[in-house]
């Protein structure tokens, strides 16, 4: 590779960073609601000394995302984002739940699970406790549902659970872990 090669690949890869952290900052500012008292150059800090973070938060923006901070955990000085699209991430739907439900399925696989795909990206899939605290920032799934950590005896049994929100109210609900739909993703959680 020349010298000439070389920089023009750098010079990629810190215009990406450099933009990630724009939209990271853009959505920030704009959405101050989600984290009242948390000052964006404390995050950035963050996110600087952490460039596998960094990354992850690129995987899940490019997946449709939205990153956002919603929250701080004091004791070990990590600042928590969701995925704050309006909807399920684009990029991680018709999935099923997991890589033991994908290959069970003898016909009509889907591509992907939602805990493959959030290992891969280096995120944690959403509680249910933790979707209902995303709900109170905000109306999200209106029109998609969402895959959430399912308890291991529903597992067991063949069983995952999603979430989504109608009539005003965010509802649980269970499906055969190998099942899979076009307005079905999952929404993941990152600690930087």
């Amino acid at each position: 590779m020349t010298e000439d090669n070389k920089n023009s690949n750098h010079k990629k890869l810190t215009l990406q960073r450099e933009e990630l952290l724009i939209s990271l900052k853009a959505r920030f500012e704009t959405n101050m609601n989600r984290h009242p008292g948390l000052k964006w150059e404390k995050i950035q800090a963050k996110l600087d000394a952490n460039s596998e973070k960094l990354w992850s938060l690129s995987e899940m923006e490019k997946t449709g995302g939205e990153p956002d901070v919603v929250g701080y955990d004091k004791e070990k000085d990590e600042y928590i984002f969701y995925d704050c699209s309006a909807e399920s991430p684009k990029g991680r739907r018709s999935i099923c739940y997991d890589r033991e439900a994908l290959e069970s399925r003898k016909k009509h696989k889907p591509e992907n699970s939602a805990i493959d795909m959030a290992n891969s990206i280096g995120i944690e899939i959403l509680t249910e406790e933790q979707y209902r605290q995303l709900q109170k920032l905000g109306n999200f799934d209106l029109k998609t549902s969402s895959w959430v950590e399912t308890p291991s005896d529903i597992r067991k049994l063949g069983g995952a659970i999603f979430c989504d929100r109608r009539y005003d109210t965010v509802f649980m609900y269970h499906n055969g872990a190998d099942s899979y739909y076009a307005a079905r993703g999952f929404r993941g959680s990152l600690r930087v």
